[in-house]
């Protein structure tokens, strides 16, 4: 595994710039990894871990860059919780541990550099230093990671009675007698609306 600054470095192109949220999402999975005794994640323990995620910010990309896990490959879950959270699973152990920011870390940051006036620049300068224990709480959990929801697993594919198009793994609605993809069997809760009035 890379050092911090390497991965640092590498979290910054692909994400597009640098920021707290880099950092204490490098530092999130680094301690997820140690804690699991996972050392190669993208490498010969690629196929050990699922990460589930619970925010949709700076720190899921670099959470990703660090652990390989990736949406197309059906390791990265995202559950839309808005918690700077991620919950690592060990696949060969079916362990698990949840590791949530502290909230108390921003001020910590600005009592440790009240001389930088960039709330911003106090937290990236403290979040390479502080403590995990300072940054970080830790529970160890179980997930059950169901067979469909297992990295490579091919699924089932159905076409829905509605809109004719594909639904894979099991997600869909079996409504009287015809199986309908979830837009279709619950329109109220697309993120989309048609502009025409036919659907």
């Amino acid at each position: 595994m890379e050092s911090i600054d390497e991965l640092l470095v590498k979290a910054e192109a692909a994400h597009g710039h640098l920021c707290a949220g880099q950092i204490l999402g490098v530092r999130l999975a680094l301690l997820g990894l140690d804690r699991l005794g996972i050392a190669d994640p993208r490498g010969a323990d690629r196929k050990r871990l699922v990460t589930f995620v619970e925010i949709d910010r700076c720190a899921t990309d670099a959470i990703a860059l660090v652990t390989g896990c990736r949406l197309g490959k059906r390791a990265l879950k995202f559950r839309d919780w808005g918690k700077m959270a991620a919950t690592f699973v060990d696949l060969s152990s079916g362990r698990g541990l949840r590791i949530v920011a502290l909230e108390d870390s921003r001020d910590l940051a600005r009592a440790l550099y009240p001389h930088e006036e960039s709330k911003s620049r106090q937290q990236m300068l403290a979040y390479r230093e502080l403590s995990d224990a300072q940054l970080f709480r830790e529970q160890w959990v179980r997930v059950n990671v169901g067979p469909a929801e297992l990295p490579g697993t091919k699924g089932e594919r159905v076409v829905c009675a509605r809109c004719g198009e594909g639904v894979n793994f099991g997600r869909f609605v079996e409504a009287e007698g015809e199986r309908l993809c979830l837009s279709c069997a619950r329109p109220e809760l697309r993120y989309w609306e048609p502009e025409d009035s036919d659907q």
